[in-house]
């Protein structure tokens, strides 16, 4: 058995260009709060198509600031799917607020906008859709559903910076939208997120709350006289991005076009090697949809844990690392209390893994793993 598999799970792409632009961050001594931020911060928006992006330390102090900045707290319920990442959950209580789980197609692995519909009470203020594995969800029918009742709509789309709906980008769809830029996304600083929205007075009090509540940024600051002072007139966070991340991610973004174009050729091989299989099922993807294959999220099909977990260590006993499938959080210990039923959440998670996909991957290795996969036997 090996110790360190021979195919990674997942890996991030980095070259000498971004290599250099950390260098040059670092030797500018602009390394937080700077021109490279501004840039980054720009450059992302544009790709989302929206008009303003405020970069912070991860997704979760993202979504967490657009919470506290749209006054979403205690008394307040979020509609969120429990197929997700636990930090999609995690930060609503965070924000005081009360997550209220809705389940999912298990086609897509994506929140019902039905059973979304059918969890609306007198306390909800908003909704918190997932994009899982870069899939986009149904964000036009929650953008129907979000208007109808008066509610917030917040687009987790952590997953999903490069995928479009409808012909449109990710980031454009909803009032407000929140990125990872997490080792495994498909441009990462290492660690970092990004709030993109229309709302400029938003953007400026977000830009506010990550740095504390100042009234000006540090460039601003240091591009004034010395007796032009900072304010404070709100309480705030520390939650920036470096600009060594953000050069980072400067170098990342202009190598999106090769990355999804990769991710998309694996995801394709795949699903062709895939068809007829008689141990797992690849992911639907309806046709309006183009993802950007962040993840690709199979499931076994006669649905037994036992099954995925022997496939599992089949794949590990032969050198390719696997992980399981997205997780069900309200079966994790802080939210069994809630006692939700979600049959179709419960039943991806126990039935689903992932398999390997990032851009370095070869053909090569993307034979090897469906050979691999061919001589499973349950």
């Amino acid at each position: 058995m090996p110790s360190v598999p021979e195919v990674a799970f997942s890996r991030p792409c980095f070259g000498i260009e971004e290599e250099e632009a950390a260098a040059r961050a670092i030797r500018s001594r602009w390394v937080v709060g700077g021109p490279s931020l501004a840039e980054f911060e720009k450059r992302f928006a544009e790709v989302c198509g929206a008009e303003n992006a405020v970069g912070v330390s991860s997704w979760t102090t993202g979504a967490f600031l657009l919470l506290k900045a749209l006054g979403i707290g205690p008394g307040d319920e979020v509609i969120v799917p429990s197929l997700t990442f636990i930090a999609s959950v995690n930060v609503i209580m965070h924000a005081g607020a009360t997550p209220v789980f809705a389940d999912i197609d298990p086609a897509t692995f994506n929140i019902d906008p039905e059973d979304a519909e059918r969890k609306v009470t007198p306390r909800t203020r908003a909704i918190l859709p997932v994009d899982q594995i870069g899939l986009p969800c149904e964000i036009d029918r929650f953008r129907t559903l979000a208007a109808a009742k008066n509610l917030i709509l917040i687009q987790d789309a952590a997953c999903s910076f490069g995928s479009k709906f409808r012909g449109a980008p990710v980031g454009s769809l909803a009032p407000y939208s929140v990125f990872s830029l997490h080792a495994r996304k498909v441009i990462t600083t290492g660690e970092g997120g990004m709030i993109v929205t229309n709302d400029g007075e938003l953007s400026a009090k977000l830009r506010r709350l990550r740095h504390q509540g100042m009234s000006l940024s540090d460039y601003q600051r240091h591009a004034s006289s010395p007796t032009t002072f900072e304010s404070y007139p709100e309480i705030g966070y520390n939650f920036r991005i470096t600009d060594i991340q953000a050069a980072i991610g400067v170098a990342q973004i202009q190598k999106l076009d090769g990355f999804l174009a990769r991710r998309r050729a694996i995801a394709q091989a795949y699903i062709d090697g895939l068809k007829d299989n008689a141990i797992v099922v690849a992911p639907s993807v309806p046709q309006h949809v183009a993802p950007n294959w962040q993840s690709f999220q199979v499931r076994v099909r006669d649905g037994k844990v036992s099954t995925r977990n022997a496939l599992m260590e089949h794949f590990y006993c032969h050198g390719v690392a696997t992980r399981r499938g997205v997780m069900a959080s309200h079966l994790e210990e802080p939210y069994r209390h809630m006692a939700a039923r979600l049959p179709h959440t419960e039943a991806v998670a126990l039935s689903s893994l992932q398999l390997p996909i990032f851009p370095d991957m070869t053909n090569a290795d993307a034979e090897r793993i469906l050979e691999v996969l061919s001589r499973f036997a349950t």
